[in-house]
């Protein structure tokens, strides 16, 4: 029996659904525009889900018309930036969200539907997945605003489509849609509707809830390590000498198989 979620803000909503923890972004009149509030609430509750064993992943998503149109502007506008930085109130948060991501022991799915700028856009691409819609739209903006990205973005975009096609998105501050966003590498899958895209989650979801949550926890430990840069022959090393002691279930599994 998973324990019970609960945000310290109204910005972000939380349920339980097929064994997975859906976090949503609730600020629907503002296209779910990020405010530190909701990054720090990220991380509380990633951290919470990755740690209990009822749970086999989290979703995050948006309430209302779009996953998120990235930072909210408004908050900017209060903010002296600094040489193209927007400061502590929204990175220390941020980083937070993002390490709990990556650090958590099971997979973090962004389901993403009609916006994904900028820090929303960090923020997906800290996920171990991203799924979306043909129309959803994705862009890294933070040139058109004179800003530089301090979540990730020159890392995670070039990992995930390449260093050419990434200096192309960021340079230019183009939008493409789903559907060439999956071409590109960017996302998982895309597929026509939200109502798909909620299937394609859950599909997802109860694929990973059949699997080893250890063995899971293991292979994405694993590919964490692959993103350090050893040579490939430490690589296999270090994958060969990895020892995860929670795997306990192998037994039983190979004996179910016939």
């Amino acid at each position: 029996m998973s324990q019970s979620y609960r945000s310290d803000t109204d910005k972000l909503l939380t349920q339980i659904h097929e064994a997975a923890l859906i976090i949503s972004f609730n600020r629907p009149d503002a296209m779910n525009a990020l405010h530190p509030e909701m990054l720090s609430g990220i991380a509380e509750l990633v951290t919470q889900a990755s740690a209990d064993e009822a749970i086999c992943a989290v979703v995050i998503k948006g309430e209302g018309r779009a996953f998120s149109a990235g930072v909210d502007l408004k908050i900017l506008q209060d903010i002296e930036p600094a040489y193209g930085r927007i400061g502590d109130l929204f990175d220390s948060p941020a980083k937070q969200a993002c390490a709990a991501i990556r650090g958590a022991c099971i997979p973090i799915i962004a389901s993403v539907h009609g916006a994904c700028f900028t820090g929303a856009l960090e923020l997906a691409l800290h996920c171990d997945f991203i799924y979306t819609t043909d129309a959803t739209k994705f862009g890294d903006t933070h040139t058109r605003f004179g800003l530089r990205p301090t979540w990730g973005m020159s890392q995670l975009l070039a990992q995930a489509i390449g260093l050419r096609k990434a200096r192309d998105l960021s340079f230019t501050g183009r939008v493409v849609k789903g559907d060439e966003a999956q071409r590109l590498g960017l996302v998982n899958d895309s597929v026509s509707t939200t109502a798909e895209l909620d299937e394609l989650v859950t599909t997802r979801v109860g694929q990973i809830s059949n699997n080893s949550r250890a063995a899971v926890a293991a292979m994405k430990d694993l590919y964490r390590m692959s993103q350090e840069g050893h040579p490939i022959e430490d690589a296999l090393c270090k994958e060969l000498a990895a020892e995860y002691t929670g795997i306990l279930d192998t037994a039983e599994r190979l004996a179910e198989f016939r």
